[in-house]
């Protein structure tokens, strides 16, 4: 059963698009899914974008859900290890 919640969010930062080429990233979508590619049943679906650069100018993850669990368990371990005054 599908929940539909889907979480949006802005950011600020940079991703690798198409053809290798970097792109500002200023929004996130996030929500559980069944996947387009990934071989799940339903995935942990992050969607980064800059919606002024049109389709083309996207990353999409498709993880599951244990993969999902460690990546942001990855990020939080990896932004504890960093002195405060070089995150603002």
């Amino acid at each position: 059963m599908c929940t539909y919640t889907t979480v949006r969010e802005s950011v600020d930062g940079s991703a690798k698009g198409p053809g290798g080429a970097w792109f500002h990233v200023s929004d996130v979508t996030v929500y559980f899914d069944h996947p387009v590619h990934a071989m799940a049943e339903h995935t942990l679906n992050i969607d980064f974008a800059d919606p002024s650069k049109g389709p083309s100018a996207r990353v999409a993850l498709e993880l599951t859900a244990e993969s999902g669990r460690r990546l942001v368990a990855a990020i939080q371990e990896a932004l504890a290890a960093v002195p405060e005054e070089l995150t603002v």
